[in-house]
């Protein structure tokens, strides 16, 4: 299935429980999501479990719980990457970085500062920062 078709299909609550499914990694009962995702009933659950699953996205095993079958590439989570069981946005490295720089430079160089170099890591800290905590705000899930 084309990306365009996975992500015409993931919106919403379809992408909520794909994104359970994936924190969760392994597999989870109807009646689990159903609670943990406060749906009204299973049968809702249910009927976007179906639609992963026809597109192939989740399968089913023998005692009737679901998995991720295949990980799909969402521009939504291009964004953000997973670290120890966390999502964080992957401009959170580079804010920490020029953060890092910034107040390194600052402690080793305290006598004689740069004016240029100053500015530049106070500007790339902050605009790092700021789109950091834009992207969580924004964040799916």
């Amino acid at each position: 299935m084309h990306d365009d078709a996975v992500e015409k299909v993931l919106k919403g609550k379809t992408l909520q429980v794909y994104l359970y499914l994936l924190k969760r990694d392994e597999p989870v009962g109807v009646r689990e999501i159903q609670r943990d995702l406060n749906f009204s009933s299973p049968s809702v659950a249910s009927y976007h479990l179906d639609k992963l699953m026809s597109i192939n996205l989740v399968a089913k095993d023998g005692y009737g719980r679901y998995y991720i079958a295949k990980k799909a590439e969402i521009s939504i989570l291009e964004s953000f990457v997973s670290i120890l069981g966390y999502t964080i946005p992957r401009l959170t490295f580079f804010a920490i970085f020029f953060t890092t720089l910034l107040i390194t430079y600052l402690i080793v160089n305290y006598s004689s500062l740069n004016i240029h170099a100053l500015i530049f890591a106070i500007i790339a800290s902050i605009a790092f920062w700021f789109e950091t905590i834009r992207l969580w705000r924004r964040r799916p899930f």
